[in-house]
């Protein structure tokens, strides 16, 4: 008998890949939830606001979006 250790035909190989995917699920999951956790609902006028603030959209837009947002109660 030629033993291996105990550990089979590839020594440690073995536990070392079993170590990184539960290494990864875990790192994936606090990814997942965390992410969720921080990340906290924008009102649609907060976000008409960012949009106007980065440029994509003109004043005018701006403006005519808000006042819809008004009109069907969705705004502050």
């Amino acid at each position: 008998m030629m033993g291996y250790g105990g550990y089979g035909l590839f020594g440690g190989l073995g536990m070392v890949i079993w170590i990184v995917i539960v290494a990864l699920a875990i790192w994936a999951l606090v990814a997942l939830f965390n992410n969720r956790a921080t990340r906290p609902e924008q009102s649609p006028l907060e976000i008409l606001k960012r949009r106007y603030a980065r440029g994509e959209i003109s004043q005018a837009e701006f403006e005519q979006a808000r006042r819809n947002l008004a009109q069907v109660g969705l705004s502050e």
